[in-house]
This record gives structure tokens, sequence and C-alpha cells, in this order.
């Protein structure tokens, strides 16, 4: 029969926790509670990572692995024709009804015609104007203007809240802020929608999308977004 500790061997005790007094007890821990020095169940060790948390290698952009594939340039121009007929077809009708309200309501116009020696020149007179067509005429040209301004604010303010105009939603694009595929808010819409001057110069940036390799006007690149495709 053999002796559960040798001759001269003291038995073994546990090993002492830092911070616990000599001779004290070790605490169990609860369950669900780690020992101590261990991280709670679920959590990393330290200088490790979540699950699932990054792709790709360090210092990657983890938005670009996961992007939709961007808007070609035959769709953002079909979007942005669409926005004009649908953001423009109101304003547009009030002007004309406005302007030829305006141009009817002159009465009685004379014109006097001579020549000289060195031109042919015209001049008309209007004896008379209708006051009330001329009125109702500039109201119909300051609502078009209004209704032209409040519905360029609307779109903007779609397009940074969802990324989509009514011409956007239609076609299936949508404009995003490149470094994390979110909308760009109502702010650096209307940033975004200024810098479109650059773009105007020889319609250069316009065109730019169609080599470019992120598919990105100047105003894109100025505010960092790109348009991707939704459907």
């Amino acid at each position: 029969m053999t002796h559960p500790n040798p001759p001269g061997q003291y038995p073994s005790y546990p090993q002492q926790q830092p911070g616990q007094q000599y001779g004290q007890v070790p605490q169990q821990p609860y369950p669900g509670q780690p020992y101590p020095g261990q991280p709670y169940p679920g959590q990393p060790y330290p200088g490790q990572q979540y699950p699932g948390a990054g792709y790709g290698y360090p210092g990657q952009d983890p938005y670009a692995m996961q992007r939709p594939p961007l808007a070609g340039w035959g769709s953002r121009v079909g979007a942005s024709l669409l926005d004009g007929l649908i953001g423009g077809l109101i304003p547009m009708v009030l002007f004309v009804v406005g302007l030829v309200m305006m141009v009817s309501a002159a009465k009685d116009t004379t014109c006097d015609s001579y020549s000289s020696s060195s031109a042919y020149q015209r001049t008309c007179t209007v004896d008379s104007v209708d006051t009330g067509a001329m009125t109702t005429g500039v109201i119909m040209f300051l609502i078009g203007a209004v209704a032209a301004l409040v519905i360029g604010l609307v779109m903007l303010y779609k397009q940074g809240k969802t990324g989509q105009t009514w011409g956007k939603k239609i076609v299936g694009i949508s404009v995003l802020r490149e470094r994390d595929g979110m909308p760009t808010g109502f702010g650096m819409a209307f940033v975004r929608n200024l810098c479109h001057i650059a773009d105007g110069f020889f319609y250069l940036g316009y065109l730019w999308p169609l080599w470019d390799e992120k598919k990105q006007t100047f105003a894109d690149k100025i505010v960092s977004t790109v348009v991707v495709r939704t459907k």
C-alpha cells in the first residue's frame, strides 16, 4: 500500500493568487464569473480583437471590401435628367405662364421705325397696361421661383438623409460617404452640390467618372463621396 504523500514531503496547497493574504482561503468565482486575471466569457484577452472585428489586412478599409458596385456614368446622367424633369416641371410651367401673362398685359403698343446713315432703329411704346394681368403674371413668376427653391432643398434633404433623390431612386443609385458607406447628411449634400461648380469647367468634372477608378466627379473627390448601385 502506497502512502498518498511520500515520507518527508508535505501535501501541496493551491497556488496563492496575487493580492491574497497568506493563509486566506481562495474565493471561488460565482457561476459565470471568471477567475482573477481572466476575461469574461465572450471578451477577448488583452491584445486580441473581438470576433469578427475588422476585415482583411491591417490598415485596409473594411467598407471598401464590401462596398456595392459603383454606378456607371450613364446611370448618373439618367438620374440627373429625371431630377431635372421632376424638380423643374412645376417651376417651369409657372415661369412660362407668368411670363406670358406679363407680356400680354401690355396693350396698345405703338412702334416707330426710322433709319439713319449708320443703322436702322425701331422703338416701341406701351400706351396702356392691364394692371391685373401684369400683377398676376409677376405673382406666378415669383411662385415658380419659390417652388424651384423649395423643391431643390427637399431633394438635397432626401439625398443627405437617404442617399437618393427621386431620380436616383428610380434609376437605382445612391450617393454615400466613401469612408463608411453612410448618407452624407443635408450639410454635406449641400456642399457637394456647390462643388459641382468645379465640374462645370468645360464639363470635364462631369465626364471624369468615365475613366476614373472610383467613378467620381470633382465634387465627389472634394467631399469624399461615391455613387453606388442599389439594384
